[in-house]
């Protein structure tokens, strides 16, 4: 059985980067999303995600910038003929070197091979889930920015990554919420009662020293910084 989600917070969703193509001017080409692979978030990416968004920047005449780690005040170059293919959604970038001091950083890092993420921000405009095996597909994404990231898989970025949806105003699913919990200290059980019944109901259900550990850990997520 499938549900149905309208259009929710900024997200963002990272993958590998082969740096094997980027030249001397700063040219390179990669994809920023891949069809088909389940990420931690139990979310997939259907092909025909970003359809309607790159024909709105086509005929927009805009271009999708490059930023540095989503920071939208560091723009580092621009990205030219985005499409989605069999695999994914590819595009070339066109770096800054000569305008932006993080564009030198992002290039030397990429022909070093120690800076090899690529991160999509976006905003879910159409999704589904599946109860059955818990995997939610993004059927339709509305793309702003591709970044270059130093740490696609890094457990931080994702942290990250839940704040941004809140800090946007936006509610990230209970599967993230949850993650994010237990990424910030919380036992797996602790981190689904309050992902799937609130903290309030936590703090109820434990009595005697447990009670202290549920107020310690209520301490320590009011002291985690937005």
């Amino acid at each position: 059985m499938n549900r149905k989600s309208g259009k929710a917070g900024y997200k963002v969703r990272a993958f590998d980067l082969d740096v094997k193509s980027v030249d001397d001017s700063g040219q390179f080409s990669g994809y920023g999303s891949v069809f088909g692979n389940v990420d931690s978030y139990g979310e997939v990416v259907a092909p025909g995600a970003f359809a309607k968004s790159l024909e709105d920047l086509a005929s927009s005449g805009r271009a999708l910038p490059i930023l540095w780690q989503h920071d939208s005040y560091t723009p580092i170059g621009s990205w030219s003929g985005l499409k989605e293919d069999d695999k994914g959604l590819f595009g070339d970038g066109s770096l800054w070197l000569d305008d932006a001091p993080n564009a030198k950083i992002a290039y030397r890092g990429m022909k070093a091979k120690a800076i090899t993420g690529l991160s999509i921000g976006y905003y879910v405009t159409s999704a589904s889930y599946n109860e059955k095996t818990g995997i939610r597909t993004l059927n339709e994404l509305d793309l702003v920015e591709i970044s270059i990231v130093t740490n696609p898989a890094n457990s931080e970025a994702r942290v990250e990554a839940v704040k941004s949806v809140i800090a946007h105003g936006g509610i990230p699913s209970l599967s993230e919420f949850e993650r994010f919990l237990r990424e910030a200290g919380f036992s797996k059980s602790q981190s689904a009662v309050i992902a799937n019944r609130g903290l309030k109901h936590l703090l109820q259900s434990e009595s005697g020293g447990e009670a202290s550990d549920a107020n310690r850990l209520l301490d320590s997520l009011k002291s985690i910084s937005f």
